[in-house]
């Protein structure tokens, strides 16, 4: 009966999450709430040991970061500074806002720099009369190939990461890093072989206004500038120092938001910077954390992994594959987070099948994760946030019209990332064998 109500209520909360008709965060709780009440488990089973505090922790530390460094307008002078240097031009922009989105979807994360980039963007192209959709597409699959490439770029990295100490940001740099890009410069030459025809010359005076914007006024020079700056730079090199510090990445990450905090007190209200944190998502992930407890708890997870050996046999490569390719279609049906959540736990479980070596497994999940994220509106975080913020500007990203662009990528990019993940690290493997 227990197994019944957990996956019951699993899934009739993935189905109010997917259709977004209540509040996503608000639905992960009540479900979690729900097994709290049909005691599924204890309260105190779900704070101590499901509930994976580092993953919260340290999106909060670095909502707080961007949030104080927003207020110096440094992104929008970075924006403007690449619409004049480019011109104004169509195509140029749109490879500039593409590399720009990437590089801070690496060293921010996706769904930061989707929020500081698109009303930017949003505002040149009406400046210019240039159609946004392609440029809010482009915005939403370049950060979600950019995130691939750090364990801070896509909460689905941030969420394997903690849960597996050794694979540090280094470690996502050298193993994740070089197929998005290689990813990444494919997709942007297939976007401008197809916007091709939406991307025409502009009129002269538009350009002319461009080129008058002064985007020094965008910045404020006051000591915050230096500080929000430094201390973001100097939390960027301790995640890269982490295997040398020892020290955990929340810890980095909370002692770079304290700091600049009390430092920028006499500028920057704490209280004002408290409800720019994106407290929504923040809850979205505990309640999804409960909600995956459920299935641990009633032995969901352990029958999925025996379910996958099964049909694998055990064997490394289909393994690997396997859940490359689920991963990948599943994160475009469904949210990434989710379904790394879900499946977390389930590659834990194959270390008691026999599987010494699990980072093959580890790095499949999160390639596909976050690259099948790509293939619709609701398949990342980052992917709602833009439809939002482009619906409330009269810019509305239609589903299917989306879904025509993501998910042939989506599959170009499985298909890529198939043959890296084979040669890189399945190959190998065999070969220890």
């Amino acid at each position: 009966m227990a197994v019944t109500i957990a996956i019951a209520i699993f899934i009739i909360s993935y189905i109010f999450i997917m259709t977004e008709k209540i509040n996503r965060a608000l639905v992960a709780l009540a479900g979690g709430l729900l097994l709290l009440l049909t005691d599924i488990y204890e309260w105190e089973m779900a704070v101590n040991e499901y509930i994976d505090w580092n993953t919260v922790a340290l999106l909060f530390a670095m909502m707080v970061l961007v949030s104080i460094t927003k207020k110096t307008g440094v992104f929008s002078y970075i924006a403007i500074l690449l619409a004049k240097s480019v011109k104004g031009k169509p195509v140029p922009l749109l490879v500039g806002i593409a590399v720009l989105t990437a590089i801070g979807s690496a060293l921010l994360d996706n769904v930061t720099t989707v929020l500081l980039f698109v009303p930017v963007i949003l505002t040149l192209t009406k400046l210019l009369k240039l159609p946004a959709i392609p440029y809010l597409i482009t915005i939403i699959i370049s950060a979600n190939i950019g995130g691939t490439g750090t364990l801070i770029g896509d909460p689905p990295n941030i969420m394997i990461g903690q849960a597996v100490p050794h694979l540090t940001f280094v470690s996502f740099l050298v193993h994740t890093a070089p197929i998005a890009i290689i990813i990444f410069v494919i997709t942007i030459l297939l976007l401008i072989l197809v916007f091709r025809n939406k991307l025409k010359a502009i009129d002269q005076d538009n350009i002319n206004k461009l080129m008058k914007m002064q985007e020094t006024d965008y910045i404020n020079k006051t000591p915050l500038l230096y500080q929000s700056l430094s201390i973001l730079f100097l939390t960027i090199i301790g995640f890269i120092l982490h295997p040398v510090l020892h020290i955990d990445l929340t810890i980095i990450a909370l002692s770079g938001a304290i700091m600049l905090l009390l430092i920028s007190e006499k500028e920057v209200d704490t209280e004002k910077v408290f409800e720019q944190v994106e407290w929504v998502t923040l809850f979205f992930f505990i309640g999804l954390f409960m909600l995956v407890g459920g299935l641990e708890e009633v032995g969901v997870i352990d029958e999925l992994a025996r379910s996958i050996m099964w049909l694998t046999e055990g064997d490394m490569m289909n393994t690997a594959l396997l859940l490359l390719w689920t991963s990948g279609l599943f994160s475009g049906i469904i949210d990434n987070i989710p379904f790394v959540a879900a499946m977390i736990p389930v590659i834990h479980e194959f270390e008691s099948y026999g599987m010494t070596n699990l980072d093959p497994l580890w790095w499949s999940l999160a390639l596909g994760a976050c690259l099948g994220g790509n293939a619709t509106l609701i398949g990342a975080s980052a992917n709602v946030v833009v439809a939002g913020l482009a619906e409330a500007q009269g810019e509305r990203i239609p589903f299917v019209k989306f879904m025509l662009y993501g998910l042939p990528i989506v599959i170009l990019s499985l298909i890529i990332t198939t043959v890296y993940v084979y040669f890189r690290y399945l190959l190998p493997y065999q070969q220890t064998l």
